[in-house]
């Protein structure tokens, strides 16, 4: 899994993904149409890893498991995703996901509700997953196209599984990206400045 979560904390994570409260539901006639496909992030353009490269996949179509516990796509059905994931040899991984909206209007909404499903992401895991303490904290809005905003999230079992997670939403136009990162450790491990670089990255080149 593109994010690390250890396999015992999964399951109690995407069943959390079930309970996401808001939910954004495009028109049947909301399919963008053709035009160039946004680009996506280098392994390079992530924040360094102190001892492993960065490895890139393709890009897949179709919506990134990785994304599955925070991010789903449960009441927006219509639009085609596109994805690409990261890994390094040490237990790190990233993900991004693009999405294209068929209006401007539509785009800002998907990503205030990608936004709102990060930020409400903790208490979701919390009520459905009593062996596991989370917490989010917003690390703020950054100034790139129509803007982006970086969120953090820390997770631990009872168990003592640690994870430490950074997630971004921004938009270009009707475009929406998603970018992740995660491995093992807790928000003292979390590279924000360098994430944030990669998010204004992100956004910038998709077109």
């Amino acid at each position: 899994m593109s994010m690390r979560i250890r396999t015992s904390a999964l399951t109690a994570l995407t069943v959390a993904a079930l309970a996401a409260g808001t939910v954004l539901t495009a028109p049947a006639a909301g399919a963008a149409p053709k035009a160039a496909a946004p680009k996506f992030l280098s392994a390079s353009q992530l924040p360094p890893h102190p001892t492993s490269a960065w490895t890139a996949g393709p890009v897949t179509e179709g919506f990134p498991e990785g994304l599955g516990f925070c991010v789903s796509t449960e009441g927006v059905l219509d639009y085609e995703y596109r994805h690409r994931e990261f890994r390094t040899d040490l237990d790190t991984g990233a993900v991004q996901l693009t999405v294209v909206a068929s209006t401007p209007a539509l785009a800002k909404a998907l990503a205030k509700h990608y936004d709102d499903l990060i930020r409400t992401c903790a208490d979701r895991i919390e009520d459905s997953s009593p062996d596991i303490e989370a917490e989010g904290r917003d690390y703020g809005s950054l100034p790139v196209e129509e803007g982006a905003r970086v969120r953090g999230l820390h997770t631990e079992t009872s168990w003592g599984a640690t994870d430490i997670s950074l997630l971004s939403v921004g938009r270009d136009g009707r475009t929406v990206t998603v970018v992740s990162w995660g491995q093992m450790g807790d928000f003292d491990d979390a590279p924000v400045a360098a994430f944030k670089k990669t998010t204004t990255t992100a956004v910038n080149k998709l077109y």
